[in-house]
């Protein structure tokens, strides 16, 4: 016996949505989460009409399934959204060299332009000599940081209103649970908005923050796209990784258990004495910062002075650590061989 889908009674059932349990076809699953990313948009206001509109695209099956689904809703409601991919090549050979070509083919595929920045033109490093001089384990701490600011100056090159992340539901509970792990509450209220960066140069958005990690998977394999679909080669070592797998475990018991962790990361109440620290700037490359010197400066600077180990300490103890503080404010960050921000693409934020 043929069973029917349980959304519109008319075609066969090709699948068990991991997020509600309803067994629907295939027209009515891409129907049904697009409905859900569009309602999360716009109850949110994520965006207004006429905004230049930054995808953080790596190849991935989060950032190929956002640009196809940001495409769609873009034409279909009308956002009137200036849409273009913003790539880092952070110098991965192996990985990211492969995962760039895949973001080549989505701008032709989906007819969205694309811009390529490296940690190599930005920083004068790429992480594979990054994890030769430092080792395995801190480098995911240099990676994050870099890549955030290099997604920031690249969209701020491009004249970006707004940059959309894929970040979905999983993501936020990691990050949720790592914060609580970590003991740092302040986190909270940050890492659960599903827009951050209002009160600096560049809004980041969050449009999958409810979308389930296998609908994404789901979607894109139903749907036949492109993407990358292979592991960073540095990231088994990264401590989120068992947070992940914590995640999965309770997901396998209760599916519900993802969007109950972000709830009650919504719902979470900062108190008095534990707020985040009030962003400023850095006084050596302008990139926004709680602290005199930004992280990403205080780690160039220790890799380049041959002590890596310098900037891995807590942000917050910037100001008072030995040998940073007293960073000569107006020399260039790289003091050999002339390595650093790029003339060419040093922004003011």
């Amino acid at each position: 016996m043929v069973r029917q889908c349980e959304h519109c009674g008319e075609r066969r059932q090709a699948l068990r949505r991991p997020k509600t349990g309803h067994k629907v076809c295939r027209e009515c699953f891409f129907q049904l989460l697009e409905d859900e990313v569009h309602e999360t948009i716009t109850q949110n206001q994520l965006f207004k009409k006429g905004e230049r509109v930054a995808i953080a695209a790596s190849g991935g099956k989060d950032s190929t399934v956002l640009a196809h689904i940001l495409s769609e809703l873009n034409t279909r409601h009308d956002y009137g959204l200036d849409l273009f991919l913003l790539s880092i090549d952070e110098g991965i050979s192996g990985y990211r060299d492969d995962s760039l070509e895949t973001v080549k083919r989505n701008e032709v595929q989906y007819g969205i332009p694309l811009k390529v920045l490296s940690y190599k033109e930005l920083y004068g490093w790429t992480m594979d000599e990054i994890v030769k001089e430092i080792g395995r384990k801190n480098n995911c701490t240099f990676c994050g940081v870099f890549r955030r600011q290099a997604l920031d100056r690249g969209a701020a090159l491009m004249k970006a209103d707004k940059m959309a992340t894929g970040h979905n539901a999983d993501d936020m509970a990691e990050t949720i649970l790592l914060n609580l792990l970590r003991g740092d509450i302040a986190r909270l209220s940050r890492c659960t908005a599903i827009m951050t960066g209002e009160e600096g140069a560049l809004p980041r958005c969050k449009p999958f923050k409810y979308t389930y990690e296998k609908e994404i998977v789901m979607y894109a394999y139903f749907k036949k796209l492109d993407y990358f679909s292979t592991e960073c080669i540095y990231s088994p070592n990264a401590y989120r990784g068992y947070a992940r797998d914590f995640i999965k475990d309770l997901e396998a018991i209760r599916p519900r258990a993802i969007v109950d962790i972000i709830k009650s990361g919504e719902d979470f109440r900062i108190s008095s004495t534990a707020r985040m620290p009030v962003q400023g700037v850095c006084s050596r490359c302008g990139y926004i910062s709680s602290q005199k010197l930004c992280k990403a400066c205080v780690l160039l600077d220790g890799l380049n002075r041959g002590l890596p180990r310098l900037g891995i300490s807590r942000t917050r103890g910037i100001k008072s650590t030995k040998g940073v503080a007293d960073i000569d404010e107006k020399s260039t960050v790289a003091e050999a061989g002339g390595n650093g921000f790029s003339k060419k693409l040093s922004l003011e934020f």
